[in-house]
């Protein structure tokens, strides 16, 4: 199975694990970040078409990585999400995808991880890092 590169790992570990209780673990493709067993950030790598449902969903075969994450209300709502560098898997409502590379926008992709945590994590740890990030 094709795996993201881990200098993108790494950029993204550094984001999701300052987070309070945050946990990296091997998903069925690529890694995922959980907050008590709720998966907030995956990160997979497409190439040769697979996996199929992300190849589809990002209309690429690859090679390319994406993540994907939680939004606080459906993202079909959020007009900037319809558009590249983001897509819209099917699978929840809440869900984004975003194509990762080169050129991504890190500045951008941190607040979009922080709310994805805050939006499945228990209200008491989402009040701590609101509270810590202002």
């Amino acid at each position: 199975m094709p795996q993201p590169p881990p200098t993108l790992v790494d950029k993204l570990r550094t984001i999701c694990l300052d987070l309070p209780e945050a946990c990296e673990e091997a998903a069925w493709t690529g890694i995922r970040w959980c907050i008590r067993k709720k998966n907030f950030a995956h990160v997979v790598q497409i190439d040769g078409g697979w996996p199929p449902v992300y190849a589809s969903a990002a209309g690429s075969g690859g090679p390319l990585s994406v993540l994907t994450f939680r939004t606080p209300r459906p993202a079909a709502e959020t007009p900037r999400f319809a558009r590249a560098p983001f897509f819209l898997p099917r699978w929840w409502p809440d869900i984004v995808g975003l194509r990762l590379d080169a050129d991504s926008d890190w500045d951008l992709i941190e607040p979009l991880l922080v709310a994805s945590y805050c939006t499945l994590a228990p209200k008491a740890l989402a009040a701590e890092v609101a509270a810590q990030r202002g």
